[in-house]
């Protein structure tokens, strides 16, 4: 990048382009900081603010989860940021954050009740949580798939092919990287739909069992809405990280390339 920087010619459509979307990028990520602030603030005012059922998180998503037949998922709580309100199919748990497992607040209500609502979807079966659950690991780990395809792309030109740094092998190699990218990117579409079904199950099983107003419903769905923004915005994110770094191998191969047909004349 700092080489591609320091010899930028407005001549070159890729040295454009790789401008454009850092400017883009550099956009995004300040509207999504300005979503993540305002979010935690809501988050914080609505864990202040006592739910009407006096009910907590993991009490709500206990019961929500016994009135559906599910006595043997289990309600945890971590300290983690990486789990936290979250729901795992494979060890049959949900999580919830210490800071709302157990305040009778608006937030932990939202929160315990809409994680053991993906539960409820996962024991129907349904089509797009069947399919987040395969996709899951992909979506975890695909994105970190980058560095080290790089890294091996380097060492086996470098050791194997005795070529210069950026040869064929980092090329294949980064462009699997960047495929793991987009393949993830794409699965985090349905992982947002799960998500969106699993809120829209929540308002009715809260309303059902009789632990939310309409009014506190209706606060649930303005923190689902700074979620789902900010969610948007990862995605969004990702994929224009995706295409920089698309560009700058192809801006690489092209200042190799030049450097190489120089040499030879």
């Amino acid at each position: 990048m700092a080489d591609i920087i320091k010899n930028f010619d407005l001549s070159n459509p890729l040295h454009i382009a790789i401008v454009v979307v850092a400017g883009l990028i550099a956009i995004v990520a300040a509207f999504a900081g300005g979503v993540s602030i305002y979010l935690a603030v809501k988050y914080a005012k609505f864990n202040r603010r006592q739910n009407s059922a006096g009910i907590t998180g993991s009490d709500a998503a206990r019961k929500i989860l016994d009135h559906n037949g599910l006595q043997h998922i289990k309600v945890s709580v971590v300290g983690s940021v990486m789990f936290g309100n979250s729901y795992s199919h494979y060890f049959k748990k949900i999580r919830i954050r210490r800071l709302t497992n157990k305040k009778t607040s608006i937030t932990s209500l939202a929160m315990g009740a809409q994680k053991s609502c993906l539960a409820i979807l996962d024991k129907e079966n349904d089509p797009d949580m069947k399919q987040r659950v395969r996709l899951i690991p992909i979506i975890t780990f695909g994105p970190f798939a980058f560095i080290p395809l790089l890294i091996l792309g380097v060492v086996l030109d470098i050791i194997v092919l005795k070529s210069q740094t950026f040869g064929p092998a980092t090329v294949i190699c980064a462009g699997l990287g960047i495929l793991f990218y987009v393949l993830s990117f794409w699965m985090s579409l349905k992982v947002y739909k799960t998500e969106i079904k699993a809120q829209e199950r929540a308002y009715e099983e809260l309303k059902k069992e009789h632990m939310a107003t309409d009014e506190e419903i209706e606060l649930m769905k303005e923190l689902f809405k700074l979620y789902n923004i900010q969610y948007i915005n990862d995605m969004i994110i990702a994929f224009l990280q995706v295409i920089l770094k698309i560009l700058m191998i192809l801006a690489k191969a092209q200042g190799s390339s030049t450097s190489t047909s120089s040499s030879n004349s």
